[in-house]
């Protein structure tokens, strides 16, 4: 088995407890942060790593949204909520490292704490660039290098066990490639010890 059918494999097992797993991470390290990243969709909206859909409700009326994402698992429990909830989007699964749009496709990109497990981050953040359209918006939320050293090294050692099991990162820092992007920073907040970073980008 390849490694990236084993990360597969493993999303797919976790979809079952991740929605209880995040509830807990969402009340204790990340806030309002999902509210933060939603609230500011606008126009016709990509969520990239959509997950089970627990963003779903927190999108304004009005957006157009597609959620795409790699796991089988993660896509059956979002179109369940999705269902439940009455919130009209389209889910289908893509691979974030070649997005199934044209170029200039949405006026907003979303991605949630996602690129943490997208094997290759850099490619993932040029397609989300490359799907936006001019004075399109592109919303992160993820978790990342601690601006601590002593918890950068916790981190360093926790990847000794996440990246082979689930290919899942503790130490990148997104906001480092958003000038190579063609893209302009227009909002970053780091909280929690510089574990969480928010961050809004305009494309040019």
């Amino acid at each position: 088995m390849t490694r990236s059918a084993r990360w597969n494999r493993y999303w797919d097992g976790k979809s079952r407890n991740y929605d209880r797993e995040m509830q807990f991470l969402d009340r204790k390290l990340f806030g309002d942060s999902r509210e933060w990243a939603c609230g500011q969709a606008t126009g016709d909206v990509l969520e990239v790593a959509v997950g089970t859909g627990l963003n779903l409700p927190l999108y304004p009326d009005g957006v157009t949204l597609t959620g795409v994402d790699l796991s089988d698992g993660m896509l059956a429990i979002a179109r369940g909520r999705a269902e439940r909830i009455g919130h009209p989007v389209t889910l289908r699964r893509a691979d974030a490292h070649d997005l199934p749009f044209e170029a200039g496709s949405f006026d907003t990109v979303v991605c949630t704490l996602g690129l943490c497990a997208i094997p290759d981050h850099d490619k993932a953040l040029r397609e989300m660039a490359r799907v936006l359209r001019p004075g399109g918006r592109l919303i992160l939320l993820d978790h990342i290098a601690s601006s601590t050293r002593a918890i950068r090294g916790l981190q360093w050692l926790t990847e000794k066990i996440t990246v082979p099991m689930a290919g899942e990162h503790f130490l990148r820092r997104p906001a480092e490639m958003i000038g190579a992007l063609g893209l302009a920073v227009e909002k970053q907040e780091r909280f929690k010890l510089g574990l969480v970073e928010r961050l809004v980008a305009t494309r040019g």
